[in-house]
């Protein structure tokens, strides 16, 4: 998806962790190993957007965690936050606020978007040292932070 603001946009990445492994893709374009993700789309909300960014790159229905607030009323709805946040940039104009959601997958079978991403995979905590190109230290510190994090997690049926 193309910028949809000149100077700043919204994003969201998603760590997915089943059976003590993240899922990362190879991004086409970047030649960097990263999470599911994307743009936030002008009419979307972040949780909608994780959804379907997850979808659209890896054919998976991934459920995200975190906790719902009990605040929902007439006008309001809560909403999942990201477990992380961060701020970088893209090139010299341009720069991303992304939204960093841990998931688990609900139903669907892994499949390569070939129209985006070079490789999708599956890694535990020593995989990650196995990379090329090697992964960012940022990318690998959430990984490893989801894959910690949602260890005790249950695995789909």
């Amino acid at each position: 998806m193309a910028h949809l603001h000149e100077a700043i946009d919204f994003t969201s990445a998603i760590f997915v962790v089943e059976d003590g492994r993240v899922l990362l893709i190879l991004h086409r374009k970047l030649g960097k190993w990263l999470p599911l993700g994307g743009h936030i789309e002008l009419d979307e909300e972040p949780e909608t957007a994780a959804l379907r960014e997850a979808k659209e790159e890896s054919g998976l229905d991934i459920e995200l965690v975190g906790e719902r607030p009990p605040t929902t009323g007439p006008g309001t709805r809560a909403l999942i936050a990201p477990r992380f946040m961060d701020i970088h940039r893209i090139n010299a104009t341009h720069e991303h606020i992304g939204l960093i959601y841990f998931a688990r997958p609900k139903t669907g079978t892994t499949q390569l978007n070939t129209e985006e991403h070079l490789d999708i995979r599956w890694c535990s905590a020593a995989d990650l040292d196995l990379l090329q190109p090697p992964i960012s230290d940022a990318i690998r510190w959430y990984a490893e932070t989801a894959l910690r994090e949602l260890a005790t997690a249950t695995q789909r049926p």
